[in-house]
């Protein structure tokens, strides 16, 4: 079994329609898509450096990859990795993002 390999990616949301396309709800405890060419595999842990919209705290945590879209990925879609957040830091990050996007309806 191979050994997960960590790396460190850095996100920086610009509106809440982004937050809104790149939120990964439907993974526990959250998660975001981060559109990087770095390769990774199911499994590894990450170092996610996060801005979101205006707020001038940036989020560092630890996650772990949990999906991938690989270059050929069909529809369009960037090349990145979904990453799981981890930790308490990742359960604050997680309830100030819904708290962001409370409300928002994506028109069109």
């Amino acid at each position: 079994m191979a050994v997960p390999r960590q790396g460190v990616i850095s996100l920086a949301i610009k509106d809440k329609a982004m937050l809104h396309a790149n939120y990964m709800p439907f993974v526990k405890g959250g998660g975001i898509f981060v559109p990087t060419e770095k390769t990774f595999e199911l499994g590894d842990e990450v170092f996610l450096l996060l801005t979101i919209l205006e707020d001038p705290e940036r989020f560092a945590i630890t996650g772990k990859v949990v999906w991938i879209n690989h270059r050929t990925t069909p529809g369009g879609r960037y090349m990145g990795v979904g990453v799981q957040f981890g930790g308490m830091e990742g359960a604050n990050l997680q309830k100030k993002i819904e708290a962001q996007l409370a409300g928002y309806l994506r028109v069109g």
